[in-house]
């Protein structure tokens, strides 16, 4: 390592087992290394010295460390902001091992929108990124109830509609996230949901696509997942 060969030193975890400790100098944040192991072969009692090593490793410190989630529990589609150091815009945020829709904001800051998972219960917060998954904290998704009206739709194609979310209190800071799916995508054109900070209700331009029908889906809320069939003709 660094030019120089450091001895290894039998470890107190196991028979067979090794280990080193090296302190990286002031200002570095990057080292390389590898393995010498020298060894003796006995035949016809006779030892002959050998020598093996492994490919050179390359090491990268990541100088990150998150400090806390603004907070520990919310509804379903409210966003949430992660404080530390370092992040990147690959970063991922993790609901035990789900990922969650990440905004980098900074390398001092990410946001992610609580997920469509089911509520009332705590959830392991995890960061994911090059340099592998990190521990932020516990999360607890809170219950919440959403109301859409009208509840069906029935259009023509290339009709267009208003669809209106309601939620039961203002949105929290940085808004709420409707994360609306369907299983008939091209018969029905929308955009993003979002419901704005401090309001209670949105309404959203549906327009219809190829005739079909479907359903709406928004998961996570009452009891666990608002239906909203829909119907589209042909002109």
């Amino acid at each position: 390592m660094d030019g120089r060969s450091f001895p290894m030193r039998a470890g107190g975890v196991g028979e067979g087992l090794y280990e080193f400790e090296y302190q990286l100098p002031a200002g570095r944040d990057r080292v390389a290394y590898y393995f010498l192991v020298n060894y003796m072969v006995e035949g016809n009692n006779v030892q002959t010295p050998g020598e093996a090593y492994t490919q050179v490793e390359t090491v990268q410190i990541v100088r990150r460390y998150v400090l806390s989630l603004e907070v520990n529990r919310g509804p379903v589609g409210a966003r949430i902001s992660v404080l530390g150091r370092g992040f990147t815009p690959q970063d991922r945020i993790l609901f035990n091992g789900t990922a969650a829709r990440t905004n980098f904001e900074s390398a001092n800051s990410l946001s992610f929108y609580v997920p469509a998972l089911a509520a009332n219960a705590n959830y392991q917060v995890s960061l994911s990124s090059a340099a592998g998954t990190s521990p932020v904290g516990t999360f607890r998704i809170d219950s919440s109830s959403i109301s859409v009206a009208p509840t069906a739709l029935s259009l023509r194609t290339g009709d267009r509609t208003n669809l209106t979310f309601t939620l039961p209190n203002p949105a929290p800071p940085g808004g709420t996230l409707l994360d609306v799916a369907t299983d008939v995508p091209e018969s029905i054109i929308m955009p993003e949901v979002i419901v704005p900070q401090g309001q209670t209700s949105i309404s959203v331009t549906v327009e219809g696509g190829k005739p079909g029908n479907g359903t709406l889906y928004l998961k996570g809320f009452g009891a666990g997942e608002v239906t909203v069939p829909v119907t589209i003709s042909p002109r």
